[in-house]
């Protein structure tokens, strides 16, 4: 059996305060084989880079926002058919209130009542649980 490509990448659960989160934001993919699904914003970890310098980064070139990179909530490993997603995922807050969409169709500040209401992509659709059981106020 052929060993699967590992892909390391990062993801930011950005919440409206790092101390008391009440809601987390949430984007739907704009491009790729997984268009149209929400996910967490991030990406790849590049080489020499920290995962909270990988996400800072990731970050001004998605949404042209900066974040404060909070505490690792979890890692997230999955097997997607073609490859092996393994994703740290961070609880960050944003710097300032302004964001563009440069990459997602849509963007949502979703309550714990309502993190179902959007169609997670699978590897993220994990952590959901987690969040309304441990994270959200």
């Amino acid at each position: 059996m052929e060993e699967k490509k590992i892909v390391n990448v990062v993801a930011a659960v950005i919440c409206d305060t790092l101390e008391t989160p009440k809601r987390i934001f949430a984007t739907q993919r704009g491009y790729g084989e997984f268009k149209g699904g929400w996910e967490f914003p991030g990406g790849k970890v590049e080489a020499g880079e920290t995962p909270e310098q990988a996400l800072v980064r990731e970050i001004r070139e998605e949404l042209e926002a900066e974040i404060i990179v909070g505490r690792q909530i979890d890692t997230i490993e999955y097997d997607y058919p073609d490859f092996h997603l393994s994703m740290k995922c961070f609880l960050c807050e944003m710097a300032e209130e302004d964001f563009v969409l440069k990459e997602h169709e849509a963007a949502r500040w979703l309550t714990k009542e309502r993190l179902y209401s959007v169609d997670w992509l699978p590897a993220d659709i994990t952590l959901i649980e987690k969040l309304a059981g441990e994270v959200l106020e």
